[in-house]
């Protein structure tokens, strides 16, 4: 069953960091996700940009507004993802667990499921 391993940081994090710093938490997370294409488990992963990239499309009747970034009243972002292929919940929380990003960031585990399904 597929899982996302969301991660969620504090806006402005990585900016906080030394260029060391912010390396050096890039190379664990690739080690991870190396890891776990080694298991067989990774279906995808990527880091994502920051909010000073990002857009917000809303659609109501029939118009569109679209909101630049960086957002105000934004205090976390998705920072990247990490697809995964495993068996049961329990699992993808343990994965969860080991992943790097758990210990500066939030580590959201999420099922892939039809939105309109319980």
């Amino acid at each position: 069953m597929p899982y996302m391993l969301l991660i969620i940081e504090p806006v402005g994090q990585r900016q906080a960091r030394s260029e060391a710093e912010g390396r050096e938490a890039y190379a664990r997370m690739t080690r991870f996700a190396a890891g776990l294409q080694e298991k067989g488990l990774l279906l995808g992963a990527e880091s994502l940009s920051p909010l000073t990239t990002a857009a917000r499309v809303q659609a109501r009747d029939g118009k569109a507004r679209v909101l630049d970034g960086p957002f105000a009243e934004a205090k976390e972002m998705i920072g990247g993802f990490f697809l995964l292929d495993c068996a049961t919940r329990e699992e993808a929380v343990d994965i969860a667990t080991q992943c790097p990003a758990a210990e500066w960031c939030t580590v959201e585990v999420r099922s892939l499921a039809p939105c309109y399904e319980h």
